[in-house]
């Protein structure tokens, strides 16, 4: 893990009402138009006066009361349990917690867009914070409230502090605050902040080097987590990690991380997020071929399908598309509507079913198992010996992208939820008029979307909003409009098509 930049220590040697007053000046030059730079008596730092600008062309004025309150109190609960910082919010209060009640200093542990999740600290500070909505629920982004130790350490991505008049806002200047951004291992992207605030005199030295400390230390768990992830999927998948002579292949989670090799140490190189079916360079100069594999990618170059007597790999794509098809071995094959409700059916029933049963579940009373011999006896013409008879099955290794949402909602975790809306772009088979596909179809979409209603984060909801189930609906975009901050684009955009999916009903 990369090394994290060192962060001078707060002006503790410094007398602070002079401080401050130097300060004051830096600040009314910093945003004075006419001035270049702030006065040369250094009492602002360059980050500081950079934050400074950032904030005021954000439309922050320094007659900020206070951070805007932008989640209700059951959306922190949802937001909470769905953030990867939930179950290691013990590791940090004993880190933090002993330290923020000596020390008179409040603990706050937001997520990547500033908003605070968790607050903790003496009830005699908590009071105060109250005041300038230093509490969970409130923004605490630069675009929100200006420069402070949460906002501008996200801003930069790196463990920042902010002391008293370097506060852009006047309401925040008899306050001090160090914070540090978390950084998901798996994504590489920041998911919150971890921050130690307190007045202006009872904010210590070390606490820049303590928040700094607990970001790394929650990183360290968060990438133990990921490991822990990795050997599943590895464990799930590796089998399909196979081919004649010196074919190469790879795995890939969904996020573009190596998981495995057959040739080369590429364990722990990143990749472009991979798509079904794009073609790609490996690190050899190899081309390859993305396959999804469910929760994962198998990239390989093209070649023979794979070794006598391996069991071959039937991947079905039937969520969303517009025509639905199936890969075998990484090889595309095109289905028929009629082929592939075959195919979920016998999915869905992997210890076969007879004609009678077949015939009765596609076309439901007036079904004819005639009917479904000469359909079985076309598909085996693609499927060759994969579709035995006496019964009916699949004789071979599946992946089904709607199984796999079924099984992610049953996971129970945020990643789990975010990487079901990831693969459900759709309804399963949507023109399919079978009885049984009809009742999985509508099973799985009332499950997502209840799902996203109780524990969605802002990424999964806007996730499915994007998706042609979830752009015009109504509950949805409302939760979406009531969770993201003002600032944020997504939110104009859910507003807007709230509004006109309104102005349509009546």
């Amino acid at each position: 893990m990369a090394r994290r930049p060192v962060v001078p220590e707060p002006h503790t040697c410094r007398d602070p009402k002079e401080l401050i007053g130097a300060l004051t000046a830096a600040h009314e030059a910093a945003l004075d138009p006419a001035a270049v730079t702030a006065p040369g008596d250094g009492a602002a730092r360059a980050a500081i006066c950079d934050s400074w600008r950032r904030s005021w062309e954000a439309g922050v004025g320094v007659e900020t009361e206070t951070a805007p309150l932008v989640f209700d109190t059951d959306v922190v609960a949802d937001a909470r349990a769905a953030h990867p910082l939930d179950r290691h919010l013990p590791m940090l209060r004993a880190l933090l917690g002993r330290a923020a009640d000596e020390s008179a200093q409040l603990m706050v542990i937001t997520d990547a867009e500033g908003h605070a999740l968790w607050s903790e600290g003496p009830p005699p500070l908590r009071r105060a914070a109250a005041e300038v909505g230093l509490l969970e629920g409130f923004c605490w982004s630069e675009s929100s409230v200006g420069t402070n130790g949460i906002g501008t350490a996200l801003a930069l991505g790196r463990p920042e502090y902010v002391y008293s008049a370097e506060h852009m806002v006047h309401a925040l200047r008899g306050w001090s605050c160090a914070g540090a951004p978390v950084t998901d291992p798996d994504t590489g992207r920041v998911i919150g902040c971890i921050d130690l605030s307190a007045t202006v005199d009872a904010l210590h030295p070390a606490s820049v080097a303590l928040v700094g400390t607990a970001a790394r230390l929650a990183e360290s768990r968060l990438e133990l987590d990921m490991h822990r992830r990795d050997e599943a999927l590895r464990e799930r998948y590796l089998r399909h990690l196979r081919g004649p002579g010196d074919r190469a292949a790879v795995l890939v989670t969904a996020t573009g991380r190596v998981l495995a090799a057959t040739t080369g140490d590429w364990r722990g190189l990143r990749f472009a997020v991979p798509a079904a079916g794009a073609r790609l360079v490996l690190p050899d100069g190899r081309p390859a071929v993305a396959e999804p594999l469910g929760e994962v990618f198998l990239l390989r170059d093209p070649g023979p399908a794979r070794r006598d007597g391996d069991r071959p790999l039937l991947t079905l794509c039937l969520l969303g598309a517009a025509a639905p098809y199936a890969l075998l071995d990484g090889r595309p094959l095109a289905l028929s509507q009629r082929h592939a409700e075959i195919l979920a059916l016998l999915a869905l029933n992997p210890r076969g079913l007879n004609a009678d049963r077949l015939s009765a579940m596609l076309y439901g009373d007036e079904g004819n198992p005639v009917t479904i011999r000469a359909e079985i006896h076309r598909l085996r013409a693609q499927l060759g010996g994969l579709l035995p008879a006496k019964p009916y099955r699949l004789d071979c290794e599946l992946d089904a992208d709607f199984l796999l949402v079924r099984r992610l909602l049953a996971g129970g975790r945020a990643a789990d939820l975010r990487q079901a809306v990831r693969l459900h772009q759709g309804e399963l088979l949507p023109l399919s008029e079978s009885p049984v596909l009809r009742a999985e179809r509508d099973e799985l979409a009332v499950r997502l979307r209840r799902q996203l209603l109780d524990r969605g984060d802002p990424e999964a909801l806007w996730a499915y909003a994007e998706t042609p189930l979830g752009q015009d609906d109504l509950e949805v975009l409302q939760r979406l409009a009531a969770i993201l901050p003002p600032g944020d684009s997504r939110r104009v955009v859910a507003l807007s098509r709230a509004h006109r999916v309104l102005a349509e009903d009546f």
